[in-house]
């Protein structure tokens, strides 16, 4: 049971690392647009502006989808994919890509469109994403991207809602060990080790707040709102583990035991009269014939 408990806490903290690598990545990796490119990209799926407004992803039914590229720099921009993709706690929970080759020459504008078969994204998401469409080169460089918050209209049984359960699962299990070793007088004297027990479950807490909003098309999981959901969550676990009592602090609620002696002789209480063959009275009886 242990070793399932510190599974839990591992993987809990796990995604809280994964679920602040978006702020991190988003900082450390350098942008496709540099100083002096003018790359710029216009999209839209089923008529609807990718970024203005929520963009509606149904499975049932194909998406047109098309894209203009306008290249304000002095080089030729080799068009190879169009990449659409959806990403929550950096992790990527569908992507499509499809090859469009075409050349876009310089200070020019060029638009394609094509038809795109969403009908394996049931199975894959449910919710609000974040979603990005990118155009990459041959080399499979990103050359200019756009994104935008998807309501992707799959299953609740799809990856990203069995990734939403199996979180919720570790989270239950999480608090049920740190409590049961609460109850049992078994956490550390250190407050500061008492405080890191808590904190898996309270990482869990806030990744289950955020996939639950994800999932009920409450909020899409940007770094913006998973960041103070987790980080909150984890301070509260923090704070609880730290204030719980010491275990030698809690007074004892079972009566002490009583000890025997081992010999059941000495256990006889004093008051019991004592039978003494010296001091019994003798009676003498007269014998047939009159002799005593």
């Amino acid at each position: 049971m242990r070793r399932i408990m510190g599974s839990a806490g591992s993987l809990l903290l796990c995604g809280m690392l994964l679920a602040a690598a978006p702020a991190v990545s988003s900082a450390a990796h350098p942008s496709a647009l540099q100083a002096g490119d003018t790359v710029t990209m216009r999209a839209t799926v089923d008529g609807t502006p990718v970024g203005e407004d929520v963009l509606v992803l149904d499975p049932t039914a194909a998406s047109r989808i098309s894209v203009t590229i306008h290249n304000g720099t002095d080089t030729v921009k080799h068009v190879k994919t169009v990449r659409l993709s959806g990403t929550a706690l950096a992790l990527t929970f569908f992507s499509y890509d499809t090859t469009v080759p075409f050349d876009v020459p310089p200070k020019q504008s060029v638009t394609r469109a094509f038809v795109l078969d969403l009908g394996q994204l049931a199975a894959q998401a449910t919710g609000l994403l974040p979603t990005s469409l990118e155009v990459l080169d041959v080399r499979r460089d990103v050359i200019a991207s756009v994104g935008a918050t998807g309501d992707v209209r799959g299953s609740a049984w799809s990856v990203y809602g069995v990734f939403g359960l199996a979180v919720f699962g570790l989270t239950v299990l999480a608090w049920t060990g740190a409590l049961l070793a609460l109850a049992r007088r078994r956490l550390p004297e250190n407050r500061w080790q008492r405080a890191m027990r808590f904190l898996p479950a309270g990482v869990g807490t806030g990744l289950v707040a955020v996939i639950s909003l994800s999932v009920l098309r409450v909020a899409a999981p940007s770094p913006a709102a998973e960041i103070p959901f987790i980080l909150g969550a984890a301070a509260a676990a923090l704070l609880l583990g730290y204030l719980t009592p010491h275990p030698e602090d809690e007074p004892n609620d079972l009566p002490p035991t009583p000890t025997r002696s081992p010999h059941p002789a000495a256990d006889r209480s004093d008051s019991r009269p004592v039978h003494d063959p010296e001091a019994t009275q003798r009676i003498t009886r007269p014998l047939p014939g009159g002799t005593a």
